[in-house]
């Protein structure tokens, strides 16, 4: 417990069973991966960003204790959002009272409810959405394609966003993303706002598909990614929710074993699961890290834990540990 502050202390003095002791065994299975010199994968589902993740996330970056990240199209927006739109959103702690009637109020107000949490269309969508258009076309009339992610990097190092900004930068992990070029994958980006306005132009024929990297790009890039990066070292594996931001990017290990036939392809050197949901009948989300061994994601011997808990509780708690807070 050597340079921890009192958060760490006070977690693993108090949180000795269960979900909590889960919590603190996971967090320093995480901290030996780094002692180690092994690299860490975080990825992102749910509702992160808006959950203001970005508090401690953007910390774990400028520390260089994640490597990569893979996120939702959700959650690599959002957090760009309430970095230049903190000001107007608006928090309904009374959500589980809504009526169809307030839903369709709030909606026509220009409200889109995350649960206790409304963005507000106008300051937030709308707002990047004419900076990005002009990043995509410029890159396209250039004959030039990129990944979604590396767009948003050029419009955040452009500078062009910084007249609208309304937290403090430093609490954006995009923003310290993007200032160190972290690798991310964002598998289903086209399922976002961001995307739906991508396609929207190309609809309009005012932009091509092509502009924009797509899904199979990734998985091949990443698959690049973890056969160099896993020469002399391993990669562990963080997973905050389920979905595609942890189904898509923990593939690239059989992928690479089975269908490239690489048999050498080191499995994932750790593995975490912070998770509400429970294990039921074709859950993929809820499925208990030892499932994966038969897939062939994870070995024997791969220090795995699962959290089933409140990741947006959970998780700050962990980086909290690791930073030493």
């Amino acid at each position: 417990m050597k340079n921890k502050g009192p958060i760490s202390h006070f977690i693993v003095e108090h949180y000795k069973h269960f979900n909590a002791a889960s919590l603190v065994d996971a967090a320093a299975g995480y901290e030996v991966q780094l002692e180690k010199g092994n690299k860490m994968m975080i990825t992102l589902a749910g509702a992160m960003s808006t959950a203001e993740l970005g508090k401690s996330l953007a910390e774990m970056i400028r520390q260089d204790k994640v490597q990569i990240i893979t996120c939702t199209g959700a959650n690599l927006e959002e957090d760009i959002m309430n970095l230049v739109a903190h000001s107007h959103y608006k928090r309904v702690p009374n959500y589980r009272d809504l009526t169809p009637q307030q839903e369709w109020d709030l909606m026509e107000s220009g409200l889109n409810r995350v649960t206790d949490t409304c963005i507000p269309e106008e300051e937030a969508f709308r707002r990047l959405q004419k900076h990005i258009f002009k990043i995509w076309k410029d890159a396209q009339d250039r004959g030039e394609r990129f990944f979604p992610h590396e767009y948003m990097y050029k419009m955040l190092l452009s500078g062009v966003l910084e007249q609208y900004y309304e937290i403090d930068p430093k609490n954006s992990w995009m923003l310290a993303a993007a200032k160190k070029n972290l690798p991310i994958v964002v598998p289903g980006w086209e399922d976002s706002t961001m995307g739906n306005i991508f396609a929207s132009y190309c609809i309009k024929g005012e932009l091509n598909p092509s502009t924009m990297k797509s899904g199979i790009e990734y998985m091949t890039w990443l698959a690049d990614w973890y056969t160099n990066n896993t020469k002399e070292q391993g990669i562990g594996f963080f997973q905050i929710g389920g979905g595609i931001a942890g189904d898509f990017p923990i593939c690239v290990v059989p992928m690479l074993y089975q269908d490239m036939e690489r048999y050498d392809t080191p499995f994932w050197s750790y593995f975490c699961q912070i998770s509400d949901s429970t294990t039921s009948y074709g859950s993929y989300s809820g499925a208990v890290p030892n499932e994966k061994i038969t897939w062939g994601k994870l070995d024997i011997n791969t220090p795995k834990f699962i959290i089933e808990s409140d990741a947006t509780i959970v998780a700050p708690l962990i980086f909290a540990y690791l930073l030493g807070w």
